[in-house]
């Protein structure tokens, strides 16, 4: 039971921060489009690429566990402006599946993880092993 108390947090750490890491990646591909949905938000289009390499050193930070609590944090605090600008208007006619619900309360979930890293750590099997 040990063991697998001791690679929970690395398993935890490389799913929500290879979430992040993907996400910022993916972007990369469409930096123009990702730039007009920020718009969308009320964000200026000049944040988009300092938001896809937020989202990539984050994921990769909490990935290897280094200052993985600062790290999760910052994602933590990314999630949540995310879904409040982004994924709020839960009353648009168009939605007919409630995507952005699903999409709010995705990212209520994933900073909910990343406030478990930032509360308890990075773990053992991490560069910072905090």
């Amino acid at each position: 039971m040990e063991k697998l108390t001791n690679l929970a947090p690395l398993a935890a750490r490389v799913l929500i921060g290879g979430f992040f890491l993907l996400s910022g990646l993916s972007k990369l591909g469409d930096v123009a489009g990702f730039a007009g949905y920020m718009q969308m938000g009320g964000l200026p289009a000049f944040l988009a690429w300092p938001a896809i390499l937020f989202e990539i050193a984050v994921g990769a930070a909490v990935i290897i566990g280094f200052q993985a609590r600062f790290a999760a944090l910052a994602g933590a605090a990314f999630c949540v402006v995310a879904a409040v600008l982004y994924h709020g208007n839960w009353s648009d006619p168009a939605d007919v599946y409630g995507i952005q619900k699903i999409m709010f309360m995705k990212n209520f979930a994933i900073a909910g993880g990343f406030l478990m890293i930032f509360g308890k750590g990075a773990g053992a099997l991490a560069v910072d092993k905090a």
